[in-house]
């Protein structure tokens, strides 16, 4: 691999304008795409096959009224008074005239008439339906409501919209993220000291990111995907593409320091030893989150492929465009000798080496402490719940979080958990239909879990019949999660008369959707650790360093979902990040997880025992293999990390408590898994295996290929060009 991304690099810069004018003119097109053919998002995480989908279909099929997406109006008199005195009513009247006036609204509940008024008479509700399903609901139609139901607050009511349509569009790219990528900036700064050399990987990681993100959107014309999909694009997009070129211009720049290296060759040489550490670990970032198809659940699939695609958008550009800018400055990209003011040229990686030989001093001490303090991170794991954010999770300034909390104080916690039972009757005897729907109401209510159930809505034609069941428990508790267990296990005696019984609605969607995502995780995590043995035998030509790293993996994994779960689901620390209720860790995020770092702990391990292996390939002598290896790649390896724990951080703060919980846990889990498990456990455990490490079965040895990803096979350093000769040439402006 090292020889021919060694030819291509040379390619590269000698047309270093065509492949420059190539890209831009690619950002042009794919951003053309992007911005006329783009599709809308989707905020909803739904599971085709689950039976609240099934439901869902079945309604949309036979009772399309009952399957349109419904913006709840949710009004509180002002202080003492009611919301039935007759000058609110009025007001309240011809709000709701107003509301049925918007397009596509098909039917608005009156509140006296269907029992929405809470019983001390201050808080009501109307539910506005709509003919679409929620998810279709237009932006336009919402902000009409939102300004139909102005004159409720000019009376001195408070209004505030929820249900099921007013789920936010996921967005990114407000202050909190640029202040990611801005401490990025500065870390890349000091690790290279030179502003320019800090500025390249932003600016080529940007137009990679550009490039992704656009492509994604284009796609988004033609398959449904949701916002969380575009942002994770971002997220991942930025952030390997940032850390993907400063491995490059690292290394670049660290073969600069000896003068008689030419930039042409450096450029080379850099990217044909880096390079192939990128594209290695690139490659294995872009099948780990590739592979999050094998859970058979298309949001996460689409999910998974936009981020694989802005990762290998992100590996071509570090192979390709960078080698193509560095070929523009030139000469400009050398660094200067830095010196010690005795005089004393400074030992490059100093603080490495010291750091290597101090965890390899004790390296069993070292080995169990750090495990030790990894399995405790992981212990909050252990009481791990499942489930999609509720209305309580959006920010306690959003429309959606006041009408959660309006409802839950005048009609009860489990109010905002509504179900919806559905019971099929088209293949049910005439004569049974009533009795049957009746006995089930009274099975409904006799449950100690639930506090009401409405009355049955029969279809036009019969065959569909639909109650309303109001647990006692808001939609994150367990006991809610046990309820819609409990009425499902009633499905036996429908179907004994010939019917169906189903249980829909937000909260029974996300049950299901967490219970699909908990069974599909083990597969994963399976395909994964197999992924990672293999892919690391081959890169390393070695079994015990695929074993440990599979397990060092693991760990990480471990101690991320434990924090998550003691922030998201515990509640610590919900101030300090805006956490603005506890509940279950969102449904889809050990699997997103366990992906994601999968991919980006293979790449500091891939980095990092790429430079042990290279060093220990000339001299033979294992130890100090290891601690050479650490100190030539701890700077670019504890910068990489920073990098992405920033980037990954900005996000922490986003509104949207899916994008918050996963930047959360991706963040800790790089911080965790580069700084204990590769910079700390990993030194201690090759200096335990010794040259064991570095051994192969002869048979595995003949049946995997041979990549050379530490550039072995590369000719002999020719010496340094003169001056001239397409070289640019100037003054080092490195600070």
């Amino acid at each position: 691999m090292a020889s021919r991304l060694y030819a291509w690099a040379h390619w590269m810069v000698r047309r270093r304008r065509w492949v420059i004018a190539t890209w831009v003119l690619l950002l042009a097109v794919v951003g053309g795409l992007g911005a006329t053919l783009h599709g809308r998002t989707s905020t909803e995480f739904t599971i085709p096959g689950v039976e609240a989908q099934r439901a869902q279909d079945l309604l949309k099929e036979k009772f399309p009224p009952a399957a349109g997406g419904v913006v709840r109006i949710v009004v509180a008199a002002p202080d003492g008074e009611t919301i039935t005195a007759p000058a609110q009513l009025k007001v309240l009247d011809g709000v709701l005239r107003e509301a049925a006036t918007v397009d596509g609204v098909i039917d608005v509940s009156r509140p006296a008439e269907a029992g929405a008024v809470s019983a001390d008479r201050t808080i009501a509700y109307s539910d506005v339906r709509f003919a679409d399903e929620a998810p279709k609901v237009s932006e336009e139609a919402k902000e009409e409501l939102t300004t139909a139901v102005e004159p409720l607050r000019d009376a001195g009511m408070r209004v505030e919209l929820g249900g099921s349509a007013m789920l936010p569009q996921t967005e990114a790219g407000g202050p909190a993220e640029l202040v990611g990528v801005v401490i990025a900036f500065v870390v890349l700064a000091v690790a290279l000291g030179s502003l320019v050399a800090a500025g390249l990987p932003l600016l080529t990681a940007l137009l990679g990111v550009a490039v992704g993100l656009l492509g994604t959107m284009f796609v988004s014309g033609f398959v449904e995907m949701t916002g969380t999909a575009t942002v994770l694009a971002l997220m991942i997009g930025l952030a390997v593409g940032i850390d993907y070129a400063l491995f490059v211009i690292s290394r670049h720049r660290e073969q600069l320091a000896d003068p008689d290296v030419g930039w042409e060759e450096s450029i080379a040489r850099a990217t044909a030893t880096a390079g192939s550490a990128v594209v290695f670990a690139g490659a294995t970032v872009v099948i780990a989150l590739a592979a999050l198809a094998v859970t058979g659940i298309p949001f996460l699939t689409i999910m998974g492929l936009a981020g694989a695609g802005t990762v290998l958008i992100a590996v071509l550009v570090a192979i390709s465009l960078l080698p193509a800018v560095l070929g523009v400055f030139g000469e400009r990209m050398r660094p200067r000798r830095s010196e010690r003011k005795s005089g004393r040229n400074r030992v490059p990686g100093s603080w490495g080496l010291a750091w290597a030989r101090g965890v390899t001093r004790a390296p069993a001490v070292v080995l169990v402490a750090g495990i030790v303090g990894l399995l405790i991170l992981a212990l909050p794991a252990r009481d791990l719940r499942l489930g999609l954010p509720s209305y309580a999770a959006q920010p306690a300034a959003s429309t959606q979080h006041k009408s959660y909390d309006l409802l839950s104080e005048g009609f009860g916690p489990g109010f905002n958990a509504t179900l919806v039972a559905v019971v099929d009757t088209g293949d049910m005897p005439e004569g049974q239909r009533q009795g049957t729907v009746t006995r089930l109401r009274g099975a409904f209510i006799a449950d100690k879990d639930v506090a009401a159930v409405s009355r049955p809505v029969p279809s036009p034609s019969g065959d569909i019949v639909v109650m309303a069941v109001v647990p006692k428990s808001s939609p994150d508790a367990e006991a809610t999660t046990d309820l819609v267990h409990r009425i499902r296990d009633k499905a036996p005696v429908v179907a004994g008369v010939g019917g169906a019984l189903y249980v829909t609605g937000q909260t029974a969607m996300a049950i299901d959707v967490a219970a699909k995502l908990g069974d599909a995780l083990p597969l994963f995590i399976g395909v994964i650790v197999l992924l990672a043995l293999l892919l690391l035998a081959v890169a390393f030509r070695s079994v015990l360093v695929p074993l440990k790293a599979a397990l060092g993996f693991l760990l990480s994994v471990g101690a991320s979902l434990g924090a998550s779960v003691w922030v998201f689901q515990e509640g610590h620390l919900n101030g300090l990040l805006h956490v603005s209720a506890a509940g279950p860790v969102t449904s889809f995020l050990p699997v997103l997880l366990t992906g994601v770092l999968f991919g980006l702990a293979m790449d500091y391990e891939v980095f990092l025992v790429s430079r042990m292996r290279e060093h220990y390939e000339h001299t033979k002598d294992a130890d100090d293999a290891i601690a050479r290896g650490v100190s030539s790649s701890a700077r670019v390896v504890v910068a990489a990390a920073l990098i992405m724990v920033a980037v990954f951080g900005g996000f922490v703060f986003n509104d949207d408590p899916i994008v918050k919980a996963i930047g959360f846990s991706l963040a800790f889990g790089v911080f965790i898994d580069a700084f204990v498990v590769r910079m700390t456990l990993v030194p201690a455990a090759m200096a335990l295996l010794g040259r064991r490490a570095w051994s192969m079965p002869r048979l595995l040895e003949r049946v995997l290929p041979d990549v050379d990803i530490e550039g072995a096979r590369l000719p002999a350093m020719p010496p340094a060009a003169a001056p001239g000769d397409g070289e640019v040439s100037g003054v080092n402006i490195s600070v």
